[in-house]
């Protein structure tokens, strides 16, 4: 990267028999908060054996490799211990933040358009949790000509009028076809809220679902923790698969 640091990454591509010697389509996958590790691995793998180069960096690099707190998975275990976790890894956030992802979004579209087996050029799904939600929003509408799908599941802060990145101040900027995947019970991202985002997509004409899983709370997507919620991550898979076909694996057979 620019400041001499290396980023470190998970990168998945589908089996032989999937690829089939052609050229992939490619996705931007956006870790949650709690960061990379083996759970973040098994949702990047599902993604690319439907035949999908997929990169997924660790944003937080610049507070060391992944996992950034080593023994992570023992605080995942309650809500008591979570609380703890996150008090940990507090230091950790607090030292990430758009601007950095916004620059560092420009090298890893540069490794991916790097690959011979990606489609050069191609216009990327990018799909993000959590905070990744937040940070793959702004992506799609600070880079809007490079991402076709973003999909952004749990996401934090997605209309925040006191940010000025917020995601539903880029709206206008935004072409990919979105799907924002919410739970009902969260609240890093209330009911005024999802209301501010989509009367801000509404007005800029930007194709794009907003759902309400209902029983789901913020984190419903990972297995790895208590606030799993098997249905409503059932749905979202669906979701986050349909709106790649439509938009990004199309150009594999351009």
């Amino acid at each position: 990267m620019d400041d001499g640091l290396v980023c470190d990454a998970y990168v998945s591509q589908p089996s032989a028999e999937v690829a089939a010697g052609k050229k992939l389509p490619a996705i931007l996958f956006f870790m949650d908060a709690i960061g990379l590790r083996p759970q973040i691995e098994k949702m990047v793998d599902r993604i690319a054996e439907q035949g999908y180069y997929v990169f997924a960096p660790n944003l937080y690099y610049r507070s060391g490799r992944a996992p950034i707190i080593p023994n992570y998975a023992d605080f995942l275990s309650s809500n008591e211990k979570r609380g703890e976790f996150f008090t940990l890894l507090q230091p950790v956030m607090k030292a990430f933040n758009a601007d950095m992802c916004i620059k560092d979004t420009l090298k890893y579209i540069a490794h991916i358009d790097s690959q011979p087996n990606v489609v050069p050029q191609c216009r990327l799904g990018i799909t993000g949790y959590c905070m990744g939600g937040l940070q793959a929003s702004i992506i799609a509408g600070t880079y809007p000509e490079r991402f076709s799908a973003l999909g952004s599941w749990h996401g934090a802060g997605l209309a925040n009028p006191a940010n000025p990145k917020s995601p539903h101040f880029l709206a206008g900027n935004i072409k990919a076809e979105c799907y924002f995947g919410h739970a009902d019970n969260d609240a890093n991202m209330n009911a005024d809220a999802i209301k501010l985002l989509e009367q801000s997509l509404t007005a800029a004409n930007v194709k794009y679902t907003s759902i309400i899983y209902t029983g789901a709370m913020h984190g419903y997507t990972m297995e790895d923790t208590t606030v799993y919620h098997k249905e409503a991550t059932d749905k979202k898979w669906i979701a986050l698969m349909d709106l790649f076909e439509r938009n990004v694996k199309v150009q594999a057979s351009a």
